[in-house]
């Protein structure tokens, strides 16, 4: 098994496997909705379709942020622990700058693709190593450049997978291994800084948690514009 890393959304990776990474927060928010007891999660681009998805796929609750602002008319904001409670519906549909963008083009360029985060790292690992088959861990980073928060997850989560790491693994493994806690690498990023300053902090503590939930998010097809994710 290989073991690919990309850093920046644009990348193009020789593998069948893509895990995707927005560690702060989207993928972390889409691991704690369904270990919360969300049957799906609904991935939008853009915020029209999560609003026509709402219409015609619910009931359902709607959730995300562009630039950190909650967006006009969603239940939720993008935060783990906004969704972390029994849900009030069976699906949650969620657009955000980032993260579900990525997923979304990952389910037109995979043939398997899981959510990744540190909540799930285990689990993640174990069930990607399972395919047998090369692996890609895609960063979502922000606006198309590397983040520091999306290289340390992706760095740790090829460790944990094993296998053979093409250079790009090795690189984020390093780079993981230079912090001495999950809460130091995701804190010393931009995005964690862009966090605090909007009052958000707590986020990160939250998503710096190695191992805690044993769910596996994965695509299984697509809803209208949006990759439909079930445990």
């Amino acid at each position: 098994m290989r073991v690919h890393i990309a850093f920046t959304p644009g990348e193009q990776t020789p593998a069948p496997v893509g895990i995707v990474v927005d560690v702060l927060r989207a993928t972390s928010t889409i691991t704690q909705a369904l270990a919360a007891g969300y049957e799906r999660v609904l991935c939008c681009a853009e915020i029209d379709e999560a609003r026509e998805l709402a219409k015609t796929e619910g009931p359902a609750k709607l959730a995300g942020e562009r630039r950190l602002e909650h967006i006009e008319g969603f239940d939720f904001g993008n935060s783990p622990s906004e969704v972390a409670a029994s849900p009030p519906a069976r699906t949650l549909i969620l657009s955000t700058t980032n993260g579900t963008r990525l997923l979304v083009d990952a389910a037109t360029r995979f043939e398997r693709v899981f959510v990744g985060s540190l909540l799930n790292l285990d689990a993640v690992a174990a069930a990607a190593a399972e395919t047998g088959e090369d692996v890609a861990v895609l960063c979502a980073g922000v606006l198309g450049q590397l983040t520091l928060d999306d290289a340390y997850c992706a760095g740790r989560i090829a460790e944990v997978l094993g296998g053979s790491p093409a250079d790009s693994a090795t690189v984020g493994i390093r780079l993981a291994r230079s912090f001495g806690s999950a809460l130091e690498g995701l804190g010393s990023s931009w995005s964690a800084g862009n966090l605090r300053r909007h009052g958000m902090e707590a986020d990160i503590d939250w998503c710096a948690r190695e191992s805690v939930l044993d769910v596996v998010p994965r695509f299984v097809r697509t809803v209208g514009a949006a990759a439909e994710v079930t445990r």
